[in-house]
């Protein structure tokens, strides 16, 4: 390695003999082990083996956390299997070596430690972490399709037993502080101060190294395992099919095989992760995760002014924007015509928070950001004003006539509409540069994006706003053009309205649900629609059809339903009947779905995200992608309705959209825009 060549690693020996091993990659926020980062590492233990220090300490010089993991996009590059195990050995056999040292070593952890990171620490023979809400110990390795591959599926059950270790690579989902310390990811938990001073006291008297206790360790002898394996594969099937998400099986064969012991546990490992790296479902949820880091990215350091959001309509969406708003820190109000309408929001919000917020201290804090405003006093103080109230092109245009002249100069007006355009809703305002769409789904604490919806005349300082605002708000924004429905609801329409037509013609509801979830949705459309309720999903797609100048589709038992009005799941009964917020679905019986079933719903959504694309709602196609994957739950297995159907392959699904064209009418007509993709 050149002498000006970025080092990723520095090494220093106190006086007491320690080497402290600091990780700081040049150039980024978070440390994340990239080939040559490991290759590095691997000349560092190098040497210390050959002067063997008192002991090794390894810490991270970045403020964020001590590392994140692998880099990702290495993955993107891997060909094959042999690639695949080409890049995971080499680091498999140094982590070999930092667990090897003949002296004690200790991670020092703060912030995160995942992935990678975490395998990292679970080589050195001690863990020491920061006592405080910022630390997160976990393997999510599982949400790329994929499962640790630097020794983790191994010495996470060495260290915290099966159960534990499992569950935190089944699940993808990371513990903290004192449930790590009690599981054995951790040996010790301390403040911030005491990091360095506890690791040091780990290698001055190191302890003997934990274990799990033996009713655990049992479970991993060989006459146990079958047993044991039963049970773990029961619970991942209600999850996740094996035929989309093999990993999770794939790490519960590695176990039930070699039992997280042995040099072969580990080959096996590096050779299962290698095989996993090439199927379909890692190379889809890999190019998800880059999605994300796309999105996430796009709010830089814009909206750092806004300090106070005014929310008006109190409803579910308004109040759930407002309650979210204050979870994340913003001073909030929320104002509607009387205090009655506002208070089951405020109600709605202290559940939120006593989920979220378990401190008594930062609980109160959080209730006392948000308070109800039927008058509207926040206006003027506000940066951000986000409409809320309902579908009405007139009411909303009579509302900003109030809210503008109170506003003060330079705030943002917003708008949570699901399917008006902006520019009739700007007509009469004196500032139409200054309107945005921020369309958030429902439920607002559970759906990550955001359309950021922007007209001709809205200027680009009010979309850098507005992104900045959703990535404050731990959202990730999107840009749309604004359009019919924008992005997520002008195709989720002909989805639902497909799906209705389907019910229409006989086909059991149950069969139709059962048709989208065995695709991968995560719920079915005609449950979607109860959901969404009967009378918005109704008079969104009016709204929308009659803007893309398209018939509106009639469905005669919605109709029947809306003017009994059953409006789904807030009725109690729509489509389906509803108890304790759970659809009650009657057996199918013996009836067989028509062949072409999954087609038509899948299929007609795709068509309209091409015309979507077509038209310039979004900028390409992987935001189109991003679009359904993040605001309407396609299945990230498949990487996004338009990867999806270039798997397919383009020419086959236009071929099938003819086939359905001539049997079910125009709507199925494909798309000009399919050429564009086919040409790319």
């Amino acid at each position: 390695m050149a002498d000006d060549t970025p080092r990723s690693w520095k090494t220093e020996r106190d006086a007491d003999g320690i080497a402290w091993l600091t990780f700081d990659k040049p150039g980024t926020s978070a440390n994340v082990l990239s080939a040559a980062v490991l290759v590095e590492l691997n000349a560092v233990l190098a040497a210390l083996t050959q002067n063997l220090p008192r002991g090794v300490i390894v810490v991270s010089a970045k403020k964020s956390g001590f590392v994140a993991g692998a880099d990702i996009k290495e993955f993107t590059n891997l060909a094959d299997e042999q690639s695949g195990y080409q890049l995971i050995r080499p680091g498999q056999q140094v982590f070999d070596r930092l667990e090897a040292l003949r002296c004690p070593s200790v991670a020092a952890i703060h912030g995160f430690a995942l992935g990678g990171g975490l395998e990292l620490a679970l080589a050195c023979h001690y863990r020491v972490g920061v006592a405080d809400e910022r630390l997160s110990l976990g393997l999510p390795e599982v949400m790329l399709g994929i499962h640790p591959g630097f020794g983790g599926t191994v010495r996470s059950v060495r260290v915290a037993g099966v159960r534990a270790a499992m569950q935190m690579m089944l699940t993808g989902k990371p513990v903290r502080g004192e449930k790590a310390l009690q599981q054995g990811f951790l040996d010790r938990l301390v403040p911030e101060a005491e990091l360095r001073t506890a690791a040091r006291a780990l290698v001055l008297n190191p302890p003997p190294r934990h274990r799990p206790a033996f009713a655990e360790r049992l479970l991993s002898f060989a006459p146990v395992r079958p047993f044991v394996r039963g049970s773990l594969v029961k619970q991942v099937a209600r999850r996740a099919p094996r035929a989309h998400y093999p990993a999770p099986y794939a790490m519960i064969d590695l176990w039930s095989r070699y039992g997280a012991h042995g040099a072969r546990a580990y080959e096996a490992e590096a050779r299962s992760i290698a095989h996993l790296f090439t199927t379909p479902t890692s190379r889809n949820l890999v190019r998800v995760f880059l999605l994300q880091d796309r999105l996430k990215a796009g709010g830089s350091k814009a909206g750092a002014q806004v300090k106070h959001v005014h929310v008006v309509g109190a409803g579910v969406m308004g109040a759930d924007i407002a309650a979210w708003s204050a979870l994340r820190g913003f001073t909030v109000t929320l104002q509607d015509r009387a205090m009655e309408f506002i208070q089951p929001g405020l109600a709605r919000a202290a559940e939120l928070f006593d989920k979220r917020v378990r401190d008594p201290a930062k609980n109160a804090a959080t209730r006392a950001r948000l308070t109800a405003d039927v008058d509207g006093a926040g206006v003027p103080q506000a940066d951000v004003v986000i409409e809320a109230i309902y579908e009405n092109l007139e009411a909303k245009q009579e509302l900003y006539a109030r809210l503008e002249p109170r506003m003060k100069p330079g705030a943002l007006l917003a708008t949570n509409t699901s399917s008006i355009m902006l520019e009739p809703l700007a007509a009469k305002l004196a500032r139409p540069e200054r309107l945005v769409g921020l369309h958030f789904f429902n439920p607002v604490a559970l759906m990550p994006l955001i359309e950021i919806v922007r007209a001709a005349a809205t200027e680009q300082s009010a979309v850098e706003t507005a992104t900045g605002f959703a990535r404050r708000i731990d959202k990730l924004p999107l840009e749309c053009r604004s359009a019919p429905g924008f992005m997520v609801n002008r195709v989720l329409t002909p989805y639902m309205y497909e799906a209705m037509l389907c019910a229409q013609e006989g086909t059991p509801l149950e069969l139709i649900d059962k048709a989208a979830t065995d695709f991968g949705m995560p719920m079915g459309p005609i449950e979607l629609v109860d959901v969404v309720g009967l009378d918005v999903a109704s008079h969104v797609g009016e709204i929308i059809a009659r803007e893309l100048s398209r018939p509106v589709t009639q469905i005669t038992r919605l109709n029947e339903l809306l003017a009994a009005k059953k409006f789904g799941r807030k009725s109690s009964e729509g489509f389906y009947r509803w108890t304790d917020g759970k659809a009650v679905k009657p057996p199918a019986g013996a009836a067989v779905p028509p062949a072409d079933l999954t087609d038509r719903m899948v299929l007609v959504l795709a068509n309209e995200c091409v015309a979507c694309l077509r038209e310039g709602v979004v900028a390409d196609a992987d935001l189109a992608d991003a679009a359904v994957l993040f605001g309407a739950g396609f299945p990230p297995f498949r990487g996004g309705p338009l990867t999806y159907a270039r798997a397919r392959g383009i020419a086959v699904v236009v071929a099938r959209l003819n086939e359905l064209a001539a049997r079910y009418g125009a709507r199925f007509q494909p798309d000009a825009g399919w050429q564009m993709l086919l040409n790319a």
